[in-house]
């Protein structure tokens, strides 16, 4: 991380903070972050995204504080000569909408799969890229306004879910840092609305339309559900006893949406993701949590009814989680 280097990249140009389609508080958050970094140093920036903000809890988030986000079908003039940051997200992502603009820097904390030369690149395997803004601040001695410090903990919390999964001694440091800075009664104004009445009919269907093999949790969601809610299933699903890896995935109108989660070594979320939907869709993440993508076209290819289509695909995640499994064994 070179915070001069990326301030010298940006400065003279027109800046854009662009986070992952339908941006989650973690994305927000850290384009925030960054957005308030960059003004102290003489970068204007503006955060744009693709896509609508669906949960309550984001709206919360953005009612709470002065968060500004345009989403990008009401920029009309980008062209290729400004400049784009993509945070929480990389070019070429199936997540990420390609603008007008030019990815000239990543700052990110996901796996990459599809390489991009940037000319700034902070693509580092933490918790939460939030924890990675959170250091610019630090390392360069930035003064850390309240808000910006409160949005930065809460993408933090979220994303590493209270420091209990994806945690790296970093998010721990920057944890405590934030949270010296950060408005606690925001910040628990913003946990006690996680989630919204029409949520349960997530976790009803998933429920109904449990699959347990081993000790691996499948959940179909019969209906389009936003991406934070299938994640937040999919944990719910984790919770359970019997319970090591789960694999929820919400019907919508263009294909299947995965979240695929984990609490054993063994079991790598991004390389399970991406090799069961290899062929199929994408899928990729980190090594306790990922998701993927399945278009309509490829699941109907799976069978003459979705019960058999889903049988495919549960038996495509469960050959992929018996050879980790044997591989770890062998090691």
């Amino acid at each position: 991380m070179d915070w001069n280097k990326l301030v010298s990249l940006l400065q003279g140009h027109r800046v854009f903070i662009q986070t992952h389609n339908f941006p989650d508080p973690d994305a927000i958050a850290s384009a925030y972050g960054l957005q308030v970094f960059l003004k102290v140093h003489g970068v204007a920036a503006t955060i744009c995204h693709t896509g609508k903000i669906e949960r309550y809890s984001t709206q919360q988030m953005l009612a709470l504080l002065p968060i500004e986000l345009t989403e990008a079908s009401q920029i009309h003039d980008m062209t290729s000569d400004d400049y784009i940051v993509t945070v929480d997200a990389q070019k070429y992502n199936a997540n990420l909408t390609d603008l007008p603009g030019d990815e000239v820097a990543c700052i990110d904390h996901h796996p990459t799969f599809i390489p991009c030369d940037y000319a700034y690149r902070d693509v580092r395997i933490v918790g939460s890229c939030s924890t990675l803004v959170a250091q610019y601040f630090l390392e360069s001695g930035t003064p850390l306004p309240q808000e910006a410090a409160t949005a930065l903990l809460y993408g933090l919390r979220i994303d590493t879910a209270d420091l209990s999964r994806g945690v790296t001694d970093l998010d721990v440091d920057m944890f405590a840092m934030l949270h010296k800075h950060a408005n606690q009664i925001l910040l628990r104004r913003m946990h006690s609305s996680t989630m919204e009445f029409d949520d349960l009919k997530a976790y009803g269907a998933a429920i109904e339309n449990i699959h347990i093999f081993g000790e691996t949790g499948f959940a179909r969601i019969p209906f389009d559900c936003p991406d934070a809610l299938i994640a937040m299933v999919s944990d719910f699903i984790l919770s359970l006893s019997e319970i090591t890896c789960s694999i929820v995935y919400s019907v919508r109108s263009d294909g299947l949406k995965f979240s695929v989660r984990s609490e054993i070594d063994a079991i790598h979320c991004g390389r399970l993701a991406a090799a069961a939907l290899q062929g199929l869709g994408s899928g990729g993440g980190h090594a306790s949590m990922a998701g993927g993508f399945v278009p309509a076209e490829s699941y109907v290819r799976l069978g003459d009814s979705p019960s058999i289509a889903d049988g495919a695909l549960r038996q495509r995640f469960m050959g992929h989680i018996a050879r980790m499994l044997e591989e770890k064994k062998s090691v």
